[in-house]
């Protein structure tokens, strides 16, 4: 009896208040009677509605601005497009001329240079496939234009790697840009090419090199700073300047990485071949868009199979261009 709880007669004995089950539901009636009253006075469309609109004006002074840029800096844009269109034409051109056995020869030779066997009977199965299946002239068309958007993009990637490696201020700008770059959707790359250079191989290429840019510059920038900072130490103290440190200690140690982003880089134009072919880019993107519109799916598939084909083989010799810099970067670190 002792433990009993001494507040619980005082509980017992606060009066509860009942409330009617009928009056609750009559009280839910009244509310939903006001309610229904008010929304039939109410425009539902100014309480749904946001209250802000500002489409309109932000669109028409972008376009204006557009406008505006492709006007005044016609000069700039023309002149990029006529380096590329010359640069493109030509390499394309020599690749058209070259007889199929020399260039097979020159892959086969790199392939087992660099991979071993394995690459070799890769690379020799994937080119007598785009042989055979009549798709030569595009494939060549598509390694022209992978070779100039590659090429850019390392031309402007790495050295603005370089420079987020060396500046904690500008990695933190460059970042976000980066981010955005890499999850905005590829169709979306179009646009300033269309905008800017119309259609053709020219925006072709640009969309290229600013959809397949971003891991050229973060693997740059990741490959500079992982440099052990004891090394750095040593360069400084054997009296090495911040170019004899980025150029004789700190890109030859980050070699593998850079050839790591120059990997996926060169994976992702592949892969932007197809969308590029939409603005008029020619090679096996087109053959794959032409067969399509014509529900041609053998085609569409052997067209496809040559793209899937040639990355495999250039992903195979570019890995093993990685592995052999890792193991000669890993003997001189022994040494």
């Amino acid at each position: 009896m002792a433990s009993e709880n001494p507040h619980k007669s005082d509980y017992n004995s606060v009066p509860r208040i009942r409330v009617n089950k009928w009056v609750v539901y009559g009280a839910i009636a009244v509310v939903a009677l006001i309610v229904s009253f008010v929304l039939r006075r109410v425009d539902l469309a100014l309480l749904l509605d946001f209250p802000l609109d500002v489409e309109y004006p932000v669109k028409t002074s972008m376009n204006n601005g557009l406008d505006w840029l492709v006007i005044n800096g016609a000069w700039f844009f023309d002149g990029i497009s006529y380096q590329i269109k010359v640069w493109l034409g030509r390499l394309k051109d020599f690749l058209i001329w070259l007889p199929w056995p020399v260039f097979s020869a020159v892959i086969i030779l790199l392939a087992w240079r660099i991979g071993g066997k394995k690459i070799v009977l890769l690379a020799a199965v994937a080119l007598l496939y785009i042989g055979v299946m009549d798709l030569w002239e595009s494939a060549m068309i598509t390694v022209a234009i992978m070779i100039v958007s590659v090429s850019l993009s390392i031309l402007f990637g790495i050295p603005i790697g370089i420079l987020g490696s060396r500046s904690n201020r500008f990695d933190r700008i460059l970042r976000p840009i980066l981010d955005g770059m890499q999850t905005m959707p590829s169709f979306v790359y179009l646009v300033p090419g269309i905008m800017f250079f119309g259609l053709g191989n020219v925006s072709a290429v640009i969309a290229t090199v600013l959809y397949s840019i971003p891991p050229c510059i973060r693997l740059t920038n990741l490959g500079i700073r992982q440099v052990d900072y004891q090394v750095i130490e040593a360069g400084t103290a054997f009296g090495s300047n911040r170019m004899q440190l980025l150029t004789k200690i700190q890109i030859p140690l980050a070699i593998p990485t850079i050839m790591a982003g120059v990997n996926q880089t060169v994976m992702m134009a592949l892969a932007m071949s197809t969308i590029a072919a939409m603005v008029g880019a020619g090679g096996l993107g087109q053959d794959v868009l032409l067969s399509m519109g014509q529900l041609d799916q053998g085609g569409a598939f052997l067209a496809g199979m040559g793209i899937v084909l040639m990355a495999i083989v250039i992903d195979r010799i570019t890995q093993g261009y990685i592995e052999a810099s890792q193991s000669s970067s890993s003997t001189t670190n022994q040494e």
